[in-house]
């Protein structure tokens, strides 16, 4: 059985819906918490009370896609130079 023909077994509606269940998953385990990722490491220092807030409400509500890149991703503020 090739993939063709397992296709054509697939009603058409089964197969949208299976390709917005992958788009979903793709937006919430890779595009968002990179995206959060990013803006997390961009405006760290300027986030005022209210945006901190909302920044931590998404990492809690992200946080399978934010394990995904941690241990890959190091954002960690550059220092003070040489000590």
């Amino acid at each position: 059985m090739d993939l063709l023909t397992l296709l054509n077994g697939i009603s058409q509606q089964s197969l949208l819906a299976i390709a917005a269940y992958g788009v979903l998953a793709g937006l919430y385990l890779l595009v968002v918490p990179l995206a959060l990722f990013f803006w997390m490491n961009k405006r760290w220092h300027q986030m005022g009370n209210i945006e901190r807030l909302l920044v931590y409400g998404c990492v809690f509500l992200f946080f399978p896609g934010m394990v995904v890149f941690a241990p890959f991703l190091n954002l960690r503020m550059s220092g003070q130079g040489e000590v």
